[in-house]
């Protein structure tokens, strides 16, 4: 296997989106929702523009995803009353439960992923993935 950083973490990534895939079908969410709702979980009520910019995706593209929740029942969206132009989305009990699933279930892949890691070694991952992010969201900055 090629040991590039980029192609590493392309493989992690893909065997990690292989291994939850399957479980969203369990439980009713679909691509890119799981995270809405674990943001929601501790975030809420908040407003669609907060979503869109805490993952750097577009309006949108969360629009899109919060209608499927919407219909699905895992939220609602009440008219926000500072603001008469944009909503408030929290979970329904059903969000709710279907978040908690989905944590558990993030939560045992994750010790699949680093089974043989000490604590020191898990800690270290983590700050390393964060300084990685880091770096590319100061770049992003620096861009004309």
């Amino acid at each position: 296997m090629e040991r590039t950083f980029h192609m590493l973490l392309y493989r992690a990534f893909h065997a990690q989106r292989n291994y939850l895939r399957p479980y969203l079908a369990e439980i009713g969410l679909e691509v890119g929702q799981p995270k809405l709702i674990t943001y929601l979980a501790s975030h809420e009520p908040c407003r669609q523009r907060e979503l869109a910019d805490y993952f750097e995706i577009d309006s949108a593209a969360v629009s899109r995803m919060l209608d499927s929740l919407e219909k699905g029942g895992f939220i609602t969206r009440k008219v926000d009353e500072e603001s008469k132009r944009s909503n408030r989305i929290t979970l329904t009990d059903k969000g709710r439960r279907a978040q908690q699933s989905w944590q558990k279930h993030c939560r045992d892949i994750e010790e699949i992923m680093l089974k043989g890691f000490s604590e020191e070694e898990r800690d270290c991952f983590g700050n390393f993935l964060f300084r990685a992010y880091q770096n590319f969201r100061e770049r992003k900055k620096e861009e004309p």
